[in-house]
């Protein structure tokens, strides 16, 4: 694997887990609390999206998908 390719997925599992312990979070507290920029924490949301991990219930807030069991 690509340097490149093993940081964004190290970011984004990082990204993921700081969403689940703070249980809401906003795309400007990530972007402060990351130190990257806008567009790349919604690129790394889109893909934590697309995998049904995380949604976002109102514009730019961000939450852990609930899982159907």
């Amino acid at each position: 694997m690509k340097a490149s390719t093993d940081r964004m997925l190290t970011r984004i599992k990082s990204i993921y887990l700081y969403i689940k312990e703070k249980e809401c979070v906003t795309t400007n507290e990530l972007v402060e609390e990351f130190a990257i920029t806008q567009r790349t924490i919604q690129r790394d949301l889109n893909v934590l999206e697309y995998n049904d991990l995380v949604e976002s219930p109102s514009r730019g807030k961000w939450v852990i998908k609930k899982r159907k069991k």
